[in-house]
Parts: structure tokens; C-alpha cells; sequence
């Protein structure tokens, strides 16, 4: 068993052993869980693992490849800078509509 550092500075607990990836065949000697022994034939190295999980972690800038995004239309103002909105990705709840920003203003408040 190791420590690791992730992004908080926390330490993380990771995990030493002789496993192999049940996909492409790599050794994996580091994970970041304890395996249970009647998983043992599931594990993924991370490359494999990357691969297949959905693209929809936010952390990644990434979304799922289930196709083109559903865009809501409407009227609505930019809460910041006054601009028209006329296309949302979301439906906006009629109670929080005040609070809407354009896309320019999302990306500076970031």
C-alpha cells in the first residue's frame, strides 16, 4: 500500500500488487482501490479503462457520443452583459431565469 497525491493535496490511498488487465493483457502493479478476488478478471489498466468509460465527466471537458446535443429555445436576457439568448442546452426553471448568462459570459466566470 502507497499514498499518492491527488489535485487537493490529500494524501490518496493506492494499492500494490501483480494483477493484469483483463482487456489488453498490460500488468497492473498500482491501483487506487483494494480488487475484490471475485473481480479479479474485470480489472482494466487505465489505459483501457480511459478508453471505456462515458465521456460525460465533466472534469474532462468531455460529454457521451450519444449524439447532437438537445438545444431549448427561447427568449431570455444575459444576466452580466444584457445580451439576447434565444438557445439553451438545458430548459431553465421559469424561477431562476434572472440568473442566465450568453455562453461569453459562462466562459469569463469561470
Amino acid at each position: 500500500m502507497a499514498f499518492d497525491n491527488n489535485r487537493n493535496n490529500s494524501p490518496r490511498q493506492t494499492f500494490s500488487g501483480n494483477w493484469t488487465c483483463s482487456k489488453c493483457g498490460a500488468a497492473i502493479t498500482e491501483l487506487p482501490f483494494e480488487p475484490r478476488e471475485d473481480r479479479l478478471g474485470e480489472l482494466a489498466c487505465f489505459d483501457c479503462f480511459k478508453k471505456d468509460r462515458p465521456r460525460n465527466d465533466f472534469r474532462s471537458g468531455g460529454r457521451n457520443n450519444s449524439g447532437p446535443r438537445e438545444m431549448f429555445e427561447g427568449n431570455w436576457t444575459c444576466s452580466d452583459c444584457g445580451k439576447e439568448i434565444t438557445k439553451l442546452p438545458f430548459q431553465p426553471d421559469p424561477a431562476r431565469v434572472g440568473g442566465l448568462k450568453c455562453l461569453d459570459c459562462h466562459k469569463n466566470s469561470r
